[in-house]
């Protein structure tokens, strides 16, 4: 069974993006896609997760093929089973941190898991407003609220990219573990090959689509 399957999907703006992409995520499965800057990792990602409809292709979430459907069952997915995390945190900057986060489960209807604050080293600061914190803070924040969430397939573009070392480890270990223990699926966009080859699979994005070889 695949929470996420790609069918021949391209796209293009004033000129071809990619072409022919094609691959499919399991259950408790992660997947990193690399490449140069402006190959469209990002795009790609947006069309995996229900924000932009591709030119051509399928894309079947969760058993939906979402640009089939109408917006609702797109508007559903993102609300319950999809979660996104972003280069930018996108946060209320006039909310409490916790407020960001305990707003994400209220709306999914989900109980959070709120030893995950304790694991990516935020709890401390849950009190603090938005605008308070540093940017590493702020971003492992974004991932406490989609965590929240209970995602069945994490989107995750440039998790890590405002943290160290040490705790850019930390936090993919976290969401490792958490699609491991809730049967979810993870799609990295990432320029870190060490992060990158610490998921199931690896792949290169390419204007010919994705390939294993860099």
């Amino acid at each position: 069974m695949s929470l996420l399957h790609v069918r021949n999907v391209s796209h293009r703006f004033d000129y071809l993006l990619f072409d022919n992409v094609n691959f499919a995520l399991a259950p408790k499965e992660s997947m990193a896609i690399l490449g140069v800057s402006g190959s469209g990792k990002s795009t790609l990602m947006h069309i995996c997760s229900t924000l932009l409809k591709p030119n051509k292709g399928d894309v079947v979430l969760c058993d939906h093929h979402i640009y089939d459907d109408n917006e609702d069952t797109r508007l559903k997915l993102r609300r319950y089973d999809v979660g996104i995390i972003f280069q930018s945190h996108y946060l209320f900057k006039g909310f409490f941190a916790n407020e960001n986060v305990e707003l994400a489960s209220v709306i999914s209807d989900k109980t959070m898991d709120h030893t995950i604050l304790e694991r990516l080293g935020i709890a401390e600061f849950m009190h603090y407003r938005v605008g308070d914190l540093s940017g590493g803070q702020q971003q492992r924040v974004s991932i406490a609220r989609v965590l929240a969430k209970k995602p069945k397939i994490i989107f995750a573009d440039e998790p890590t990219g405002n943290l160290d070392d040490k705790t850019a480890q930390e936090v993919m270990n976290v969401l490792f573990e958490y699609i491991e223990k809730e049967n979810a699926a993870l799609l990295l966009v990432t320029h870190n090959q060490h992060l990158a080859q610490q998921c199931t699979y690896v792949r290169y994005l390419h204007v010919d689509g994705l390939s294993k070889e860099g």
